[in-house]
């Protein structure tokens, strides 16, 4: 391979930043260019722009931050002309991804690039299982490689000519052996995670939601419980300044050290997405709640095929952790939940649900992270 190869690689939000460092960490003969957030910026990227500008979901909260949107593609499609890498890496934030590489190729300048060879890889497929199996034929159209989490979703796209490839579930390789929740600990201290989100959209809908819970919690004749919320940088400031009004102490911990918090959380009350990967991979005990803009709610009601969002649920074809979604994400709802995992039996029959799930989020060979480089390394040299 030669020298200064240039790759530009995009992340829309946390876990596709972390897994962004990983791929930069296995690659140190390329230089990076693109957006990321903290971990990526510690693995040695300057971001174009902040990260959090992309952290938007739902349609209505992309319709009030298109004007915002818009301008990011521009910048960005003027940035990889200038730069004129080999491949353009975008993990998830696959709506921002698919507007960039248009823009590309309407501009004769983008155009030349793909002549001469610019390839664009993307990470994460989209759920085409649960809802719009079309947008797998779009993304053939779009993407020259795609990187998958799990075996079961490669037929989709194969079928329409993408070359794709399974490299499980990224954040398994950072979890699975390494965090080994004890049990016990756990159980003594009595930690009650509150997991928000890391978009501010749906952080400001879940914090009173969590802030209901808790005072529920301290009031009633559970004693001892200790609140906890992880935090990122797009979102901390919001979460330290809504605590502060909660009247009850609660610690906040930076994302970095997320993990070493769920290795000692009692029950997780937590955002749909991807955490709640993270704690079905670290065996813990969670309830899984979200809310988004009524509007958004109906149409996403109106297209899913799916009963449940989790994807340990998913996988597992059952309902391991309890969901509260829309209007079910009531504080009753939660404690009922809540209620029934303190009782032993309950718990243990969830941990050991979670446990039957481990050898479905790992490769047998390699990490994500390196799987998706050699895949990189392959497309610049050909």
């Amino acid at each position: 391979m030669q020298n200064n190869t240039k790759v530009f690689i995009i992340a829309g939000e946390v876990s596709g930043d972390v897994l962004g460092a990983r791929i930069m960490s296995e690659m140190p003969e390329v230089e990076f260019y693109g957006v990321g957030g903290e971990n990526m910026t510690a693995a040695g990227l300057t971001s174009l722009f902040p990260m959090a500008d992309l952290s938007v979901m739902g349609v209505v909260e992309v319709l009030a931050h298109a004007r915002t949107l818009t301008r990011r593609i521009r910048q960005t499609v003027n940035e990889i002309i200038r730069i004129r890498p080999s491949v353009v890496l975008t993990i998830d934030s696959p709506g921002f991804a698919r507007s960039v590489i248009k823009e590309l190729r309407k501009s004769a300048a983008g155009r030349e690039l793909i002549a001469g060879g610019l390839k664009f890889h993307h990470v994460v497929a989209p759920q085409v299982w649960a809802w719009r199996p079309g947008r797998a034929k779009k993304y053939a159209r779009t993407f020259d490689k795609l990187y998958a989490f799990f075996d079961f979703e490669v037929p989709y796209f194969t079928k329409f000519g993408l070359d794709t490839v399974a490299v499980g579930h990224p954040i398994a390789d950072g979890i699975i052996g390494k965090y080994n929740r004890s049990k016990k600990v756990a159980n003594d201290e009595k930690v009650i995670t509150f997991i928000p989100g890391s978009r501010m959209s749906e952080v400001r809908r879940l914090m009173p939601l969590m802030r209901q819970v808790a005072g529920i919690i301290s009031r009633s004749g559970y004693r001892g419980y200790k609140f906890a919320i992880p935090t990122v940088e797009t979102t901390s400031a919001y979460v330290a300044a809504e605590t502060a009004k909660w009247n009850i102490p609660v610690e906040l911990v930076s994302s970095s050290n997320r993990y070493d918090l769920y290795s000692r959380t009692y029950i997780a009350i937590a955002a749909s997405g991807t955490v709640s990967a993270e704690l079905a991979m670290m065996h813990v005990p969670a309830i899984i709640v979200y809310k988004m803009n009524p509007v958004t709610t109906w149409l996403v009601r109106q297209v899913i095929n799916v009963r449940w969002v989790s994807l340990v649920n998913i996988l597992l074809k059952r309902g391991v952790y309890p969901e509260f979604l829309g209007s079910a994400a009531r504080a009753e709802c939660v404690m009922d939940a809540f209620g029934q995992l303190t009782i032993p039996s309950v718990r243990e029959r969830m941990i050991a649900d979670l446990k039957s799930a481990d050898k479905l989020w790992r490769r047998d060979i390699g990490g994500a992270a390196g799987i998706i480089a050699v895949g990189i390394r392959n497309a610049i040299v050909k």
